[in-house]
């Protein structure tokens, strides 16, 4: 048994409690904005019309159904949520990183991550996965048939495995700090060099992160195809990203070297503060990307590599800003989580696993209905928020599952 706590350590605690709530909260937020993205594609007013199931480029893994509903609203919302939030979860994901290495050491953190990412992945790949894409097969004219569908399943160039990408980018992430780790056991401390002092000047951290994300975005994205995707088997990752999504990991990193309330992500410090400003910021870099969109796809677009430089930096710019405002905003404003909170936080890892079948099911059973694009995204961002949450509250009952998730 433990001993109780004296009240010297449960004030400890409660503070450590509140200071973590931010974060808690904006993890939790960013889940809801992936379902929310994966929900309203349904009606993307520029959602492919759906072609045989193995039709090159396979645009069903993006869009599992397409409604003929549209609503030009939700072009914006995906695009705004594309800039940042991936990048943003890599970046509270490494948050955490620092406290597990130096609790564990390099193997047993890597081992706890290997449970923790990759169980998860291969419960994805194998069923989630090809239960979320049926509706795909079926809107292509595929037979409602499991055998049929098996068999194209495996005879497609790649495995499909929707959200459960970054699940293993995640874990191929943490292998390679962990690997540093073992080799200079003094590299969080290094990192975190680069975010002390984050409290009071917020923007030179910032400026270091646009500058190491343009370093690794900039190369890639002007010698890929636009949208390029690498794809090994389940293993898939967006080509031009995967070092930008490193920077965002090894600045979460950092961050957390510092301590997670502290720094940067310290409640009363500058960032929190000027909360506002950073609401504001994102706004330039943003008209810039969807103006470099607007000019590519002009009748007479400029060269190609000056659209993928400029519109490379309006990225990286975005993703920055974005990521800040975002932050910035609960440090403002979470000080304590309530109830439905904190079900909420708990719930979110599972929720992201699951909710992809979901979204996918229910666009595909709301087709025959005339609600219109808005009506038809609300409703199945609700149903797929309502039902991954009590899914992921189930799976978290069983004693293996409720340890990992």
């Amino acid at each position: 048994m433990h001993a109780p706590l004296s009240a010297t350590e449960r004030s400890a605690v409660a503070r450590s409690g509140e200071r973590n709530a931010p974060i808690g909260a904006l993890r939790a937020f960013v889940t809801l904005l992936v379902i929310a993205h994966h929900a309203v594609l349904t009606y993307h007013p520029y959602a492919p019309t759906p072609k045989a199931f193995d039709a090159q480029p396979i645009l069903w893994t993006a869009f599992p159904v397409v409604d003929p509903q549209k609503f030009g609203g939700w072009g914006l919302l995906t695009l705004v949520n594309d800039l940042f939030f991936m990048s943003l979860m890599f970046f509270i994901s490494g948050l955490f990183v620092a406290e597990g290495l130096k609790a564990r050491g390099g193997g047993g953190f890597l081992r706890a991550r290997a449970i923790r990412l990759g169980v998860p992945f291969v419960f994805a790949v194998g069923l989630l996965a090809p239960l979320a894409y049926y509706p795909a097969w079926l809107q292509s004219g595929g037979a409602p048939s499991a055998l049929a569908y098996a068999q194209a399943w495996l005879h497609l160039p790649f495995w499909p495995s929707g959200p459960a990408w970054f699940l293993w980018v995640l874990l191929a992430f943490g292998a390679v700090i962990a690997a540093v780790h073992a080799l200079f056991p003094g590299i969080t401390d290094d990192l975190g060099r680069l975010a002390q002092g984050a409290d009071a000047k917020p923007g030179r951290f910032f400026v270091g992160l646009v500058a190491a994300s343009l370093l690794t975005y900039l190369p890639l994205v002007m010698t890929t195809p636009f949208g390029h995707w690498t794809m090994v088997g389940p293993f898939l990752v967006q080509t031009a990203r995967v070092g930008h999504y490193f920077v965002y990991f090894l600045a979460g990193v950092a961050v957390g070297a510092v301590g997670v309330g502290q720094g940067l992500t310290d409640p009363e410090g500058k960032l929190a503060r000027r909360w506002w400003l950073w609401q504001l910021a994102p706004t330039l870099p943003v008209i810039g990307v969807v103006a470099t969109m607007i000019v590519a796809f002009s009748p007479h677009p400029p060269s190609l590599t000056l659209l993928n430089a400029v519109g490379g930096v309006m990225f990286c710019l975005s993703c920055a800003t974005l990521s800040y405002a975002a932050l910035a905003f609960f440090l403002r404003f979470v000080h304590r989580t309530g109830a439905v909170g904190k079900s909420l936080q708990a719930n979110a890892y599972g929720m992201y696993l699951t909710h992809y079948v979901f979204v996918a099911w229910l666009g595909w059973l709301l087709l025959p209905q005339a609600w219109g694009g808005l009506a038809k995204g609300c409703a199945v961002f609700g149903g797929a928020v309502v039902l991954s949450w009590l899914t992921s509250m189930a799976l978290r009952r069983a004693p293996l599952l409720g340890r990992i998730l």
